[in-house]
């Protein structure tokens, strides 16, 4: 019996993210704004589709996009966009993949073509900041990228 698995295989599903950084979010003066921080990404599918598709989850309970302090929590909310340079994009569900999304990288580390091909942005809303107290909040977010 013959195993259908190998290296041709594998290499034909492979998906990178890189150029990502930790999320910084602007000092907060005006509540009544939604603080975004966006960033834009290399993501590389080596698939024949160039498709890929991103699953996000957060450190609050079953993987809410929350961040802790010592004494309560502040929701946040996660975007998705197939472009670089973007402030808005598709909103994600905790530990629900968002998929049918094609890669104009043409490098798996965007050093020839365009230096990135997708945008990150993390929004703190104006509803959430208008309820949270001042303090030094804290919180992992979680990206899995799969090849489609």
């Amino acid at each position: 019996m013959a195993l259908c698995s190998g290296p041709a295989l594998a290499q034909s599903n492979n998906v990178r993210i890189s150029k990502l950084s930790d999320v910084t979010l602007p000092l907060i003066t005006d509540l009544t704004v939604d603080a975004i921080s966006p960033q834009s990404v290399c993501l590389f599918s080596s698939t024949a589709t160039k498709g890929y598709r991103v699953t996000a989850s957060g450190t609050g309970a079953g993987g809410a996009f929350t961040l802790a302090s010592t004494s309560s929590s502040l929701a946040y909310a996660v975007e998705w966009n197939n472009l670089p340079g973007r402030s808005s994009g598709t909103q994600l569900t905790a530990n629900l993949p968002l998929t049918g999304l094609v890669s104009t990288a043409t490098q798996q580390a965007c050093n020839s073509g365009p230096p990135t091909s997708a945008s990150l942005i993390v929004i703190l809303t104006s509803a959430a900041l208008s309820t949270a107290r001042a303090d030094t909040y804290q919180g992992t977010l979680t990206l899995v990228i799969g090849a489609e």
